[in-house]
């Protein structure tokens, strides 16, 4: 029997456009439904039923017209869809009890009837159906069950049928009642000898949607997967469950497509139970949802696991618990913790299990990004929580939006698998020459034996670190504290710090995590020397992880500050943008013969000079990790050389135009243009310059006009630490460190 049913309710329904196998596709409302009982013990039959449906838009199509029969005027007085259901309920629940039994089952010829036109139409009138719409039998399928040689299940016809069985088509009544008689006189025919066929083939329509998270692992057939265009971009996977109403998704089976930046874009991967119901689903081709219509198009099953899988074990656990709403919060402050959250939320939306409900989202360093999805165990909390959209929490406001278990998965996915340090690929024009680290740098080594800390006050210093450290001070290489600046000069918030060995890093990460200092909790992340060295080379720390610092990358264009190094013939020479004084060029290794402590060297420019990037990082080193080695520095400036050789101490050093240790050179842009040497030594007054030390230039553009005149100064500095922690910071004009020693 259907599913031990005593009856089958034969039914059939015809819409306003579209009937027979495109019946639902265009969206058009039922008009007419017509039904008859089937006493499966007894092989009787009751009384056939008949209801016009009055749809909400009175029109009718041409080719409806033409089908059925019928007219506008047939359907204006009729009742609306949910009163002649109910008609339906009250009279099948009536025939039923009478014939002394208790269930049914429906009974149609193909799904679509109620697959992709009641159940999409009750959708979107708020109609709650009754159960018996929620199973039925389909009449092909079981007659291909029983007559197998018929032919493909899909290609039966009630005519057809009949025809196989020997039996005549009823071809003289009106549409509707014509279906039903040749159904009820097809099912009695199986129903009886030689057949003796038992309705067993039940189908269903799943009541809702639910949410579960997939397996990167997990096969996927690409006939169940489609792939929907035009969502609004507040849409949930429950509202594209209700587009898709009468067809069945698989569990966790809708996944929210998302753009670079995080937000969703309008579209979405779904997956089916089968490839029957993925068929069904492209038939909703440009169907509505509000306003939009929503395209439809295959897709396959990797691209479902792409945004869908993951293998997240904290996601996994987070996701475990079912029947959950899932609310996405975006613009969280960095420092926010669950226990504020929480209070931000209030008591009218409670969390599921407290902070086990919330999963906040963080880079793989254990930044957050501000994200954070939180659980609600049923709907009305969860409206509840959505009222504070735009709310304020700390100094933010903060969005609310649902979300799916699948765009946790991809969020997860997105931020987690972001590489520690991004690579870009090599331009396909010019090749750069590589830049060597500059001698003071650490060796780079995918060794993680550094440790990095993040969070600390601008006002913290070395001392505050070490006290920070503690008992693991003593595992700190020598000069093995580094300070992080930005381009201002100010502090960072960031140090990375060398340990004398990765066992030690590790113990440092663990212990000193989330400590406090001066009031705020300060994360630490183990690390390694490379990743270190590509911030204190001018790297950058942005949303991404690291990036290499800009001499790292393509350079397609010359640079337009100063020039420290030759380039390749493709890229316009410095000689035709600076005059030839200005240009400091490389000279290769060569034995001094002075002592050391007079000898000077120029390293590198500041990478940030060949690229404006965002949050770039300069270093500062309290004390050098090494000393600086003689190999690739640069000439002097000439009038700096021969004031250096004039003086009667240097005598040693004429034979080579280089500048006595210690010291720093720095250049200034932007001066006015009526600034003179007595204003800059005013301007550094209090520090160890002399007038010997200045040198003005003037620099012209390519076009050397006189109008584009660039103005810049070279001044040694005998303190280094003046350059770094003073001379840096001035916001008139842009200071830039030349070289360090000491």
């Amino acid at each position: 029997m259907a599913s031990h049913s005593d009856t089958l309710v034969v039914f059939f329904g015809a819409t306003a456009g579209e009937n027979g196998g495109k019946l639902g596709s265009d969206e058009r409302e039922i008009i007419l439904l017509v039904w008859q009982i089937v006493d499966l013990h007894e092989k009787k039959v009751g009384k056939l039923h008949k209801c016009f449906v009055k749809p909400d838009t009175l029109e009718l199509t041409d080719q409806c017209k033409e089908e059925t029969g019928l007219t506008v005027d047939d359907i204006v007085k009729a009742e609306p869809l949910d009163k002649v259901l109910q008609q339906f309920q009250q009279s099948v629940s009536s025939e039923v009890k009478c014939l002394g039994r208790t269930t049914y089952t429906l009974c149609v010829d193909s799904p679509l009837v109620i697959r992709q036109a009641l159940h999409p139409e009750a959708s979107k009138k708020n109609l709650v159906l009754p159960e018996c719409f929620f199973s039925f039998v389909d009449v092909r399928k079981e007659f291909h069950k029983c007559c197998p040689n018929a032919g493909p299940a899909q290609k039966l016809t009630l005519t057809s049928m009949l025809e196989y069985v020997g039996l005549p088509a009823v071809s003289e009544e009106s549409i509707g009642v014509r279906e039903v008689r040749n159904m009820v006189q097809l099912t009695l025919c199986i129903l009886a000898e030689p057949h003796n066929h038992k309705f067993s083939c039940v189908e269903t329509v799943n009541y809702k949607f639910d949410s579960g998270t997939c397996s990167k692992t997990e096969p996927v057939d690409s006939e169940t997967v489609i792939r929907a265009r035009g969502l609004p971009w507040q849409s949930s996977d429950q509202d594209i469950a209700r587009f898709f109403k009468g067809l069945n998704i698989a569990k966790g089976g809708v996944a929210l497509c998302l753009n670079a930046q995080g937000r969703r874009n309008g579209e979405a991967l779904v997956r089916f139970i089968n490839s029957e119901h993925r068929d069904l689903a492209l038939e909703r081709h440009k169907h509505h949802m509000g306003s939009r219509y929503i395209e439809v198009y295959k897709a396959t099953g990797e691209e479902f696991l792409k945004i869908a899988g993951g293998t997240s074990n904290e996601v996994a656990q987070f996701l475990s618990k079912e029947n959950q709403v899932i609310i996405r919060m975006r613009g969280l402050p960095f420092t926010a913790t669950p226990q504020e959250v929480l209070a931000f939320l209030g008591p009218e939306s409670p969390v599921t299990d407290g902070t086990e409900g919330l999963l906040f989202v963080k880079y793989p360093d254990g930044r957050p990004t501000g994200d954070a999805f939180v659980l609600f165990s049923c709907e009305e909390y969860a409206q509840n929580a959505l009222k504070k959209h735009k709310q304020i929490l700390g100094k933010r406001y903060i969005e609310l939006f649902r979300s799916t278990a699948a765009e946790v998965q991809q969020v997860l996915n997105r931020y987690m698998s972001t590489p520690l340090i991004s690579t870009l690929p090599p331009s396909p024009i010019v090749p750069v020459p590589v830049l060597t680290t500059p001698p003071f740098l650490p060796a780079a080594s995918s060794t993680r034996d550094c440790v990095r800390l993040r969070g600390l006050p601008y006002t913290a210093g070395i001392e505050d670190i070490l006290e920070f450290m503690g008992e693991h001070t003593v595992d700190i290489k020598p000069h093995g504290v580094h300070m992080v600046l930005n381009q201002q000069g100010r502090p960072s918030g960031d140090a990375f710090i060398q340990m004398k060995s990765p066992d030690k890093a590790f113990m440092v990460a663990q212990k000193c995590h989330k400590k406090t200092m001066k009031d705020r909790y300060v994360e630490v992340f183990q690390c390694s020397t490379e990743e270190m060295s590509i911030v204190l080379m001018g790297g950058t720390l942005n949303r991404s992880g690291l990036s290499p610092p800009p001499c790292k990358l393509p350079c397609l264009s010359p640079p337009t500050a100063y020039a420290a190094f030759p380039t390749p013939p493709a890229i316009l020479s410095e000689a035709a943008l600076y005059q030839p004084p200005l240009l400091a060029a490389p000279r290769p290794p060569q034995t001094t013969t002075h002592s050391p402590a007079h000898t000077l060297a120029y390293y590198p420019p500041q990478p940030h000079l060949y690229m404006n990037m965002n949050m770039n990082y300069t270093a500062y080193y309290p004390s050098p990790p090494v000393s600086p080695s003689t190999v690739g520095y640069f000439a002097a400036p000439p009038a700096v050389a021969a004031a250096v050789a004039a003086q009667p101490h240097h005598a040693a050093a004429a034979a080579s135009p280089v500048l006595p240790q210690p010291g720093a050179l720095v250049r200034m842009q932007g001066l006015p243009y009526n600034t003179g040497v007595k204003d800059i030594l005013s301007f550094f007054q209090g520090y160890q310059v002399s007038t010997w030390n200045c040198e003005m230039k003037a620099c012209f553009n390519s076009q050397e006009m006189w109008s584009q005149i660039l103005e810049k100064l070279f001044v040694l500095c005998l303190d280094v630490s003046d350059v770094y922690m003073n001379f840096s910071c001035s916001q008139a004009f842009k200071i830039t460190p030349l070289i360090v020693t000491g």
